[in-house]
């Protein structure tokens, strides 16, 4: 089953979504591969798990040496859920 649209909605549906690429086109710079930017971004996402996946590692080693939990020593580290 399809929704129907009317062909003027399907139209400006288009225009908006046009609209929004050619802001984001401005943003990012005419001269930009889109796909390379996404591929440095998603290296980039990568690094970050990486070195965030060897902090907890860390953490959770401290924890043990302290005998104390990986919660405890976020708090002493001032860390937040969102770090």
């Amino acid at each position: 089953m399809h929704a129907s649209f009317s062909q003027k909605k399907q139209q400006a549906r288009v225009d908006s979504l046009q609209a929004e690429v050619d802001k984001l086109q401005n943003i990012v710079g005419a001269d930009v591969d889109a796909e390379k930017l996404v591929s440095k971004h998603i290296k980039l996402l990568h690094q970050y798990n990486e070195a965030k996946d060897a902090t907890q590692i860390l953490i959770g080693r401290l924890a043990a040496l302290k005998q104390t939990t990986i919660r405890q020593i976020h708090e002493d580290l001032g860390l937040t859920n969102e770090d």
